[in-house]
């Protein structure tokens, strides 16, 4: 089967991957053109699992396409795929909105897919749609109220899927927090020493980019379209508590926390203090976490002991 991933950075590269080790033949775009030639000559970066978080030059398993989700005239010699995962990041050097990249790239895209050929899209949405329901938890029957940028244009983009014609054929995936080797947030902070702007109360919840994949590939296999599903390991932690633990692990001192400036609190995907319930992935999807708490993410990632 072909797949294609519009948007192939941290989880994307992952799924490109796992596909062509499948047997399937991948294909992901990139707005660069010096990327898609660094992929071509097998310069791509693909990290792995070990200590420290390491990671190496590998040659890249998918075809680059170049192609920008925010210009269609781009979009015209997509690759006719059957399975379609659109997880684009927010770049904010493009110069593009979120609402740009989130919900009108992907009504683009839609509009540029082949009907005849497209039989699943898989969005990758954020739980930042809820807002901040404060600390209470939330599932994927829960009122939506997203009071950041990144969670309206998310919830957009939902809705402009849920609309268009390939909609019938579609999964949303609203993830947690993605965290995995390479991306664990204030890793380097803790590292030197520097204060850590980090709000007190409130939780985080986390997934680790392999258990991400692991629900994308039970989602196009096993979930009946259209549906959605949240995509956490279920274990939210006090923000402070988990950056604390962070700092054992990488043996450093004792985190010095500071209040972050009140416009940096509710920004981008996440934002709010909820709670996020994983059952119905669980039930119906039959993920199994390799990583079920972030304890075992970060041992798993800077080789540690679990606690």
């Amino acid at each position: 089967m072909s797949k294609l991933i519009v948007g192939c950075g941290y989880l994307g590269r992952r799924m490109a991957a796992r596909w062509v080790e499948e047997g399937h033949e991948a294909f992901a775009t990139t707005r660069s053109p010096e990327r898609a030639e660094e992929w071509k000559k097998g310069t791509g970066l693909i990290c792995r699992n070990g200590p420290k978080g390491a990671s190496h030059k590998a040659p890249s398993p998918f075809s680059p396409v170049v192609a920008d989700v925010t210009r269609p005239e781009t979009l015209s010699a997509l690759p006719k795929a059957e399975t379609v995962l659109y997880a684009v990041g927010f770049d904010r050097t493009s110069g593009a909105s979120r609402h740009q990249v989130y919900a009108e790239g992907l009504r683009a895209v839609l509009d540029a897919l082949d009907p005849a050929v497209t039989r699943r899209i898989i969005f990758i949405s954020s739980t930042g749609v809820y807002g901040d329901p404060g600390g209470q938890w939330v599932d994927e029957d829960s009122p939506c109220r997203p009071e950041s940028d990144g969670g309206r244009a998310f919830l957009a983009g939902e809705q402009i899927l849920a609309r268009h014609p390939l909609g019938e054929r579609s999964i949303t995936l609203r993830m947690a927090g993605i965290y995995g080797p390479g991306r664990v947030p204030k890793a380097e902070e803790l590292r030197a020493g520097k204060p850590v702007a980090v709000a007190a109360g409130g939780s985080v919840n986390l997934i680790h980019v392999d258990d991400a994949a692991a629900a994308v590939v039970a989602a196009e296999a096993r979930a009946e379209p259209p549906r959605l599903f949240l995509v956490s390991d279920g274990h939210p932690v006090e923000r402070r508590e988990f950056y604390t633990h962070l700092a054992e692990v990488l043996g450093c001192a004792q985190p010095r926390f500071v209040e972050p400036p009140p416009e940096q609190r509710k920004i981008g995907r996440g934002g709010g203090d909820k709670r996020v319930r994983n059952r119905r992935m669980l039930e119906e999807l039959g993920v199994r976490l390799a990583y079920p708490t972030y304890r075992e993410g970060l041992a798993g990632i800077y080789g540690g002991a679990e606690g």
